[in-house]
């Protein structure tokens, strides 16, 4: 079987630059998304950049059978996940008692059941290649955040559950790594409801810049990765700012990206 790198959510944003960065760095890749025709013509770029095409599998990660069904295309292509690269995932802003809740049930489905299946049903094969798995979480992983409250708390678990696994996971040879970006302009915005903030340009970095930070941490075994000064040092002050003051500051600025 051969080795490949798996990457979820790969049709946009963060996940379209990960498989870029890997392609650059000689993985095959696997890119899972819904969206065919974008995982198409991003198989087709890397393919023109003289790297190997990487296969593409169209598949809604929230179906409870998408971890057996991708299992399956991979083992059909003589196929088997040395890296699985855990992108996939979406937010939604507003007052959880307000939103609607199949779509927030969807949303942990996702970030949460999804890649929790994926980081998981591989591990022989991962072991295999001395490869991991790398989470993309948030740093909305340190914090409740009420405006965005299953979002933040989605992020929560998989920092939690990248952290445990990275000890647990260390004695086979995998290394699991937690990605933690901060504000990030992608369709996640859109997708999510809110607002524009230009008081977070600071802790802003493109797309390509935390795939590449992201990589280079995987690649040393980190096992979490804050991406950009700047939210290194916004996560150190909130890792020691009490929660009680925290949430009313997150929840004024959920209303108002301007206060």
């Amino acid at each position: 079987m051969k080795p490949v790198t798996l990457i979820t959510g790969a049709s946009a944003g963060i996940g379209a630059e990960l498989a870029r960065v890997f392609a650059k760095h000689d993985h095959e890749l696997v890119l899972v998304a819904r969206r065919q025709d974008r995982l198409i013509a991003l198989a087709d770029e890397i393919a023109a950049a003289g790297r190997p095409r990487p296969a593409v599998l169209a598949i809604d990660l929230e179906q409870r059978d998408a971890v057996a069904r991708i299992a399956a295309g991979l083992s059909s292509r003589g196929l088997e996940p040395a890296i699985v690269v855990n992108n996939a995932g979406f937010g939604l802003a507003g007052a959880a008692a307000d939103l609607d809740r199949n779509e927030q049930l969807g949303m942990i489905d996702l970030n949460i059941r999804a890649l929790t299946d994926f980081s998981l049903a591989f591990v022989d094969s991962l072991a295999r290649h001395r490869g991991g798995i790398l989470n993309v979480a948030s740093v909305a992983a340190f914090l409740p955040g009420p405006g965005m409250a299953v979002y933040y708390a989605s992020k929560a678990y998989v920092l939690s559950f990248s952290e445990a696994l990275h000890r647990e996971l260390k004695s086979r040879g995998i290394r699991v790594t937690a990605l933690c970006p901060g504000p990030v302009p992608t369709e996640f915005q859109a997708r999510s409801g809110m607002r524009a903030d230009r008081s977070q340009q600071i802790l802003t970095l493109t797309a390509n810049r935390v795939a590449q930070i992201g990589y280079d941490g995987f690649m040393r075994g980190k096992r979490v990765v804050v991406a950009g000064l700047g939210n290194k040092i916004a996560v150190a002050l909130l890792r020691l700012t009490p929660h009680a003051l925290v949430m009313p500051m997150i929840e004024r600025h959920m209303r108002d990206p301007r206060s």
